[in-house]
């Protein structure tokens, strides 16, 4: 009786495993949900976009030739990380490049400390020049350092005898906002290679093909806002543009819905502030200034909405424009240190209506 349970039990469970089997690799097979910006980050540095000099350079050094100790500097999204990242899959493949490549960026721990030893040591090792696929690759590894402006000035100083002493073995790519937070005996050991912000058609033209390849359809209006609005950084303008296709459901993106997610002033609300400042009268700016606070708009982003206006429109002499510039510039650094938004606005467009007043 035993051995007829056994025998039971033991066909019984055979197929409920092969349908567990079966349901793990149906799991297995669905294409995993990726962020747009890593979905379609360059693989190679020839699909990088609008940085001839350096794209230049790597090429130079995966031809053959050495690579020297890079220094990247530029706005954020404009592919910095994305180059040194595609220039290292080149040069290394798959196989090698988890073993030749050292990553660190502001989210690890980059002191004094661990320049000493995690940068030092793997810096020391030596390396072999061929690949497992028989192409030759360089005998020297690669350290990236992101966000390199962020690293404490001592840390940067203890870099430096590394960067020189192990100059046979390891290259050096840093890569920073701000190249004035990097120390000069650093940049002077570096190539150094500017990021330019993105020209619009350069965006357009990439915008387009992601909206090709996910089925998106895109009012022209909304493209040339998606591209405003992101002021050169590519990686802002997808990651707005995945946002709006996910908001609309796969139905088209509208200018409206891009300026929503954004955060950016509507025009119309920023006519309303100025027609206010127009009319003279405090009452008529007090409720606009009001409303503005209300319906949740932020008060940097409508400064430098309307320094573009204000500075591009033809309203104001240039004399009267210097005053509200200086204005614009105060509440500014007011806003930045936690004053009172509303108190900054109605200070401000107090200003703006003075000017307009005496201008008139």
């Amino acid at each position: 009786m035993q051995a007829f349970l056994k025998g039971g039990s033991t066909i019984s469970t055979k197929p409920v495993k092969e349908k567990a089997a079966a349901g793990a690799n149906a799991e297995s097979k669905k294409p995993k949900q990726v962020p747009w910006v890593e979905k379609y980050r360059p693989k190679c540095i020839d699909e990088v976009a609008f940085q001839e000099e350096v794209i230049a350079v790597l090429r130079k050094s995966l031809a053959g030739a050495d690579l020297p100790n890079l220094l990247f500097y530029g706005p954020p999204g404009t592919g910095k990380t994305s180059t040194i990242l595609a220039a290292a899959r080149e040069l290394y493949g798959p196989d090698l490049y988890r073993q030749r490549v050292l990553e660190l960026n502001a989210s690890d721990e980059r002191g004094i400390q661990v320049v000493r030893e995690k940068v030092k040591t793997f810096a020391q090792l030596t390396v072999g020049g061929s690949r497992p696929d028989g192409k030759r690759c360089p005998p020297f590894k690669i350290i990236i350092l992101d966000e390199a402006d962020s690293m404490t000035s001592a840390a940067q100083a203890a870099l430096r005898r590394t960067m020189e002493k192990e100059s046979k073995t390891t290259r050096f790519c840093l890569i920073c906002n701000y190249v004035s937070r990097i120390i000069e005996p650093l940049t002077s050991r570096c190539s150094k290679f500017r990021f330019k912000p993105l020209a619009d058609e350069i965006q357009t033209k990439r915008l387009l093909d992601i909206c090709e390849k996910e089925n998106v359809t895109i009012t022209s209006e909304a493209l040339a806002c998606l591209v405003e609005v992101s002021e050169g950084d590519l990686r802002k303008a997808i990651t707005f543009l995945q946002s709006a296709t996910r908001l609309t459901g796969g139905k088209e993106i509208t200018e409206y819905i891009v300026t929503e997610i954004a955060g950016v002033v509507p025009k119309k609300t920023i006519d309303g502030v100025l027609s206010a400042c127009h009319s003279g009268s405090f009452e008529k700016l007090e409720i606009v200034v009001k409303n503005l606070i209300n319906e949740g708009h932020a008060a940097t982003q409508l400064v430098n909405q309307l320094h573009d206006v204000i500075i591009e429109g033809e309203v104001l002499t240039d004399k009267h424009k210097s005053a509200v510039t200086e204005k614009l510039a105060e509440v500014d650094k007011c806003l930045a240190d936690g004053a009172d938004e509303y108190l900054q606005l109605i200070s401000l467009c107090a200003v703006i209506m003075q000017q307009l007043t005496q201008n008139s």
